[in-house]
């Protein structure tokens, strides 16, 4: 079998046509003939299938190592179908802090059909086990756990492989949201999980152009409800964005390996900014997730957020920026920043976003494929703008500036490409390669 590089240029064949076209052909049919009544035909009807979206079906199917794919009209549709899978009554455990999207679909729908949700912290594997046991002291039985594999926007490592091996003690299915890893960076299926969901709009499809979900389970008999909730509710995905995602994720490898190199470096610059608070990104050596990220994964992904200090606006950064674009989503080729708390997680009370540790203060990016030396310096001015507006009115002495030296600080005079000793007069990076 071709390794994964090769698996994300060619997909799976669909073996559908004879022409020797190196790209699968889009078929915007919305039905097909039978040659007769008697005739049952492969595809009949767009809606129950296409060879399109076949196509995307069986690649994501062959990346994440499951049994069948499903692709939907977004990374909404096919959580919603994903949860649609259970009846009213059944207890399923959720995490805490989820995307707002989720959590507003939890709470404002599913809480309504009658599905009893456990929210709690999912990286607490003690936790997780004690109320699989409560529910069952009360007689009742958890039908799954829901969680991502890095949470949005603290970029929190799951246990994936624990939480799976939890759930199928107490026989319950294990559902994981991959979009921040995407099967490149790693295979829930591959460790126990069931259910494995993406927002295919991030990083698989990866231009900003086209709204897509996808999910895949790994046995036959879950696959066949998902299929049944993707066929009724209706929410596929059309031919022309199924053929956007499949040329997405061509290049999914090499946008996120930069995109990766771009994010470490940027949060080792932020980390030690007399501005910044903390920094939340599993690649640095000194976040608490660091060593369960090695274990269970093959890197810490493009997404980053930080904490500017008390007193410092986060919007006078935001609004400062100039190369990363002030914008929700992620996972694309450029980069963009916003704020959680009054963007992605606006439907989250701020009570309990508070005790997320999603503050007021915290401002999420996602790092695409620019020179990251562009990005530094548009981070620094911004960084500069902000400090300006909050400590203006302090002794020149007392104020907090980001200067060349905390950019040295932060990697110690080194970069992989060369040395760096000023941000402020950036070089182009091939004269340091």
């Amino acid at each position: 079998m071709a390794r994964l590089k090769t698996q994300l240029v060619h997909g799976v064949p669909v073996d559908d046509n004879n022409t020797g076209a190196v790209n699968p052909p889009i078929y915007n049919s919305s039905t097909y003939t039978f040659k007769s009544v008697e005739d049952t035909p492969r595809w009949d009807y767009a809606r129950s299938g296409n060879p399109t979206r076949e196509f995307l079906e069986r690649q994501i199917a062959q990346l994440e190592h499951g049994c069948q794919g499903f692709a939907f009209a977004s990374g909404l549709a096919a959580i919603h179908a994903a949860l649609a899978i259970f009846k009213p009554g059944d207890h399923i455990i959720v995490s805490d802090n989820i995307y707002g999207g989720t959590y507003s679909l939890i709470n404002e729908h599913f809480t309504r059909w009658g599905l009893v949700f456990h929210p709690i912290d999912t990286t607490d594997l003690r936790l997780v086990d004690k109320v699989f046991k409560a529910v069952e002291d009360e007689g009742e039985h958890v039908e799954a756990i829901y969680f991502e594999t890095l949470t949005n926007p603290l970029l929190k490592v799951n246990d994936t492989a624990a939480l799976a091996d939890i759930a199928h003690e107490h026989g319950a299915i294990a559902i994981v949201d991959n979009t921040f890893l995407t099967p490149y960076l790693q295979r829930p299926l591959d460790v126990g999980v069931d259910i494995v969901l993406h927002s295919a709009t991030k990083y698989l499809a990866g231009h900003s152009d086209v709204n897509a979900g996808l999910a895949v389970a790994r046995e036959r008999d879950i696959a066949e409800r998902l299929y049944f909730s993707l066929n009724r509710l209706g929410g596929v995905l059309a031919p022309a964005e199924c053929d956007a995602v499949r040329r997405g994720i061509q290049t999914l490898a090499l946008r996120m390996d930069r995109q990766q190199e771009n994010a470490l470096t940027i949060a080792r610059f932020l980390r030690n900014s007399p501005v910044v608070a903390d920094v939340h990104y599993p690649g640095l050596s000194d976040s608490p997730d660091y060593h369960l990220a090695l274990r269970e994964l093959n890197g810490f992904g493009g997404v980053l957020s930080f904490e500017v200090k008390k007193g410092v606006d986060p919007a006078d950064v935001l609004n400062n920026l100039h190369v990363f674009r002030l914008a929700v989503s992620l996972g694309a080729v450029e980069s963009l920043a916003e704020f959680p708390a009054r963007m992605t997680h606006f439907e989250v009370p701020r009570e309990e976003r508070l005790k997320l540790g999603i503050s007021d203060e915290l401002i999420r990016l996602s790092v695409g494929i620019e020179d990251v030396f562009d990005l530094l310096e548009d981070l620094k001015q911004a960084l500069d703008i902000a400090e300006k507006a909050a400590f203006s009115g302090r002794n020149e002495g007392n104020r907090i500036a980001v200067d060349s030296q905390s950019f040295e600080r932060a990697f110690g005079g080194e970069l992989e490409t060369g040395n760096v000793h000023d941000v402020s007069g950036v070089r182009d990076i091939n004269s340091v390669q």
